[in-house]
C-alpha cells in the first residue's frame, strides 16, 4: 500500500534548534505561510489525509492544498525526548558530557530519560503502516520520519542517513506485509 510522509511546517523551536518531541508547539508565522503555499503533487493530491495529533502537524495537514478533511492518528506523533525537550543538542552536549555522548552513540537505542527510543518509534510506525487499507498522506515529525527511514533501509541511525531528506518535500513509501516498509521516491517537491 503506497503512502506519503510530510514533515510539519516550521515552528519557532525548529528555528532555535530545540527538541520538541511531545511538547505541543504551534507553527511559527513563517511556518503557517509556508504550509499555505504547499500543494501536494499527484497522485498524493487525491489521497486521504492523516496527521499526528500535535498541533504543528495537524495545522500543516489542514493548510496544505488541496484542502481536505484530516483524520488524526497518535501513532504518527513525534518521538518523545522526555526531559530533554526544549533543549538544543548543543546545550545537551555541553551539560551532559560523556553521558549524552554515550546516549547519542546508541543509534536506534538512543533513549532520552523519560522518553522514547528511535527503535520504539520505528515499531509504532511499522504497526501504523501495517494497518493501511488505502493510500494516505501522513503529516508527521522529523524524528518519526527518520525512524521510518531506518525501518525502510536498515539504517542503524549511526552516522549519516543513507538518504538525505529535504524537510520541505514529500516522501513516498510502500507498506509491505508484516510491517515492512520500502522507499518509493524521496524528496518530491511540493508545488508552490
Amino acid at each position: 500500500m503506497p503512502f506519503a510522509l510530510l514533515r510539519h511546517a516550521p515552528t519557532v523551536w525548529n528555528g532555535e534548534g530545540r527538541l520538541q518531541g511531545l511538547t505541543d508547539t504551534c507553527l511559527s508565522r513563517e511556518g503557517e505561510a509556508a504550509a499555505r503555499q504547499w500543494r501536494l503533487p499527484p497522485p498524493a493530491d487525491r489521497w486521504k489525509r492523516v496527521s499526528s495529533p500535535l498541533q504543528r502537524a495537524r495545522r500543516t495537514a489542514e493548510l496544505v492544498r488541496p484542502s481536505m478533511p484530516v483524520a488524526l492518528d497518535s501513532r504518527l506523533r513525534e518521538m518523545s525526548f522526555g526531559i530533554w525537550e526544549g533543549f538544543t543538542v548543543k546545550e545537551l552536549r555541553a551539560a551532559g558530557g560523556e553521558t549524552f555522548a554515550a546516549a547519542e552513540a546508541a543509534g536506534l537505542d538512543f533513549h532520552p530519560p523519560g522518553g522514547e527510543s528511535p527503535r520504539m518509534t520505528m515499531a509504532r510506525l511499522s504497526q501504523w503502516s501495517s494497518t493501511l487499507t488505502e493510500p494516505v498522506v501522513a503529516v508527521s515529525h522529523k524524528a518519526a520520519i527518520r525512524a521510518l527511514l531506518a525501518l525502510a533501509t536498515g539504517w542503524n541511525m549511526l552516522g549519516r542517513p543513507p538518504h538525505k531528506l529535504d524537510w520541505t518535500c514529500l516522501h513516498f513509501f510502500v507498506a509491505q506485509g508484516g510491517g515492512r516498509v520500502t522507499i518509493e521516491r524521496l524528496n518530491v517537491p511540493l508545488t508552490p
